[in-house]
């Protein structure tokens, strides 16, 4: 090997090292504030409705429930 291959090589290795050293980071975190889903207007809604038909029902068919 002469001396000019030698610094070649070397200086491929000291850029292969290089690049290897910046490889990207992926990060997973949690948020900071927690994620919030309401959706319980609609389903109360339905609910109560649903429930007071029932009643109404009920209350027809047995009028002494009470």
């Amino acid at each position: 090997m002469t001396a000019r291959s030698m610094e070649i090589g070397l200086g491929l290795t000291v850029l292969a090292l290089m690049l290897m050293a910046c490889e990207p980071t992926v990060r997973v975190e949690a948020p900071k504030e927690p994620i919030t889903i309401n959706l319980n207007i609609k389903l109360d809604a339905e609910v109560r409705v649903k429930l007071e038909e029932n009643a109404r029902e009920d209350i027809k068919k047995n009028p002494d429930i009470f």
